[in-house]
């Protein structure tokens, strides 16, 4: 199960696109001097757009990668930010270097403290939570006599 951080994941999605245009933009705002920094930072903001934007979250816009991937993308994403400065041998530039490393650790410290789980009303409302506290008896009986699960409301009604 993912953990629970204080960070909404609407709020989480916005950064991601505020940093992905960030790192698009620190190429010509920081005047880079090194073509890996421009490369590796274009790729960057390229990356953390496309995983906002193909996340399940509510800024997502095709819903295609589940959270957990997601979570685990922001991850080596925030890492790989943190040490290509010195993997991609520009940490002799202050500028590239400093932006990686801030950025990678406000990205990692976002990750980490972001609600990735779905809301219990939601998980309500697919089933997946029983609303009466009857726990997985009722769904053992239930499938025991032939009972399905409705989607909408959790209930389960016997099917004929």
């Amino acid at each position: 199960m993912m953990r629970q951080g204080p960070i909404p994941l609407f709020l989480h999605g916005l950064l991601e696109y505020v940093g992905g245009i960030a790192f698009l933009a620190a190429p010509v705002v920081l005047d880079y001097g090194s073509g890996a920094a421009t490369a590796i930072s274009l790729a960057f903001g390229v990356a953390m757009i496309v995983v906002a934007a193909s996340s399940d979250g509510p800024t997502g816009l095709v819903s295609q990668l589940p959270r957990s991937a997601h979570l685990v993308i922001d991850l080596l994403l925030a890492v790989a930010a943190i040490a290509m400065p010195f993997l991609a041998g520009f940490a002799d530039e202050r500028e590239p270097t400093a932006f990686f490393m801030v950025a990678g650790v406000i990205y990692l410290l976002v990750a980490i403290g972001t609600r990735f789980s779905r809301p219990q009303a939601t998980l309500a409302a697919r089933g997946s939570s029983h609303l009466d506290g009857e726990g997985d008896d009722r769904s053992s009986a239930s499938a025991a006599a032939g009972g399905s699960d409705d989607d909408t409301t959790g209930e389960r009604h016997r099917s004929e």
